[in-house]
């Protein structure tokens, strides 16, 4: 088994909840690059265009196992800073998130995710932080 698969494999509830109702689907997991999918239908706000929570929860989802795909298997991953600009609406179809680091540390890490749709036209951009935390605080 790979790092990714064997890190994936460890999570206490796997995909969490949010993510299966959302439709998270990945397709990449590596240490230097991670891609999921999400559908735009059931995921959008009133005027029927992607909810930019559901762009959030895409972003962090993907950050988060950037950052504890870094850290593993000593150290998991929290979320501690998230921040996006939405810079289209996405409309139909699934959007595809690409999560690449921009600072792997000790304590820290921290990925860029762009989600584009099916165009490949930008529609979010996000930068997220997590803190990496010894795994015997989990206890």
């Amino acid at each position: 088994m790979d790092p990714a698969e064997e890190f994936l494999a460890q999570l206490p509830t796997g995909l969490s909840a949010l993510d299966e109702k959302l439709g998270v689907k990945f397709l990449e997991v590596s240490s230097q690059r991670i891609v999921a999918t999400m559908p735009v239908e059931g995921n959008t706000q009133p005027y029927g265009l992607l909810h930019g929570g559901a762009s959030l929860v895409l972003a962090e989802t993907l950050g988060s196992v950037g950052a504890g795909l870094h850290g593993y298997p000593e150290k998991f991953a929290v979320g501690v800073d998230i921040n996006a600009t939405h810079h289209r609406s996405g409309r139909a179809g699934l959007v595809t998130g690409v999560a690449t680091p921009l600072h792997l540390g000790r304590t820290s890490a921290c990925f860029e995710v762009v989600i584009s749709d099916e165009d490949d036209k930008r529609l979010c951009t996000a930068r997220i932080t997590c803190a990496l935390v010894p795994r015997d605080r989990l206890a």
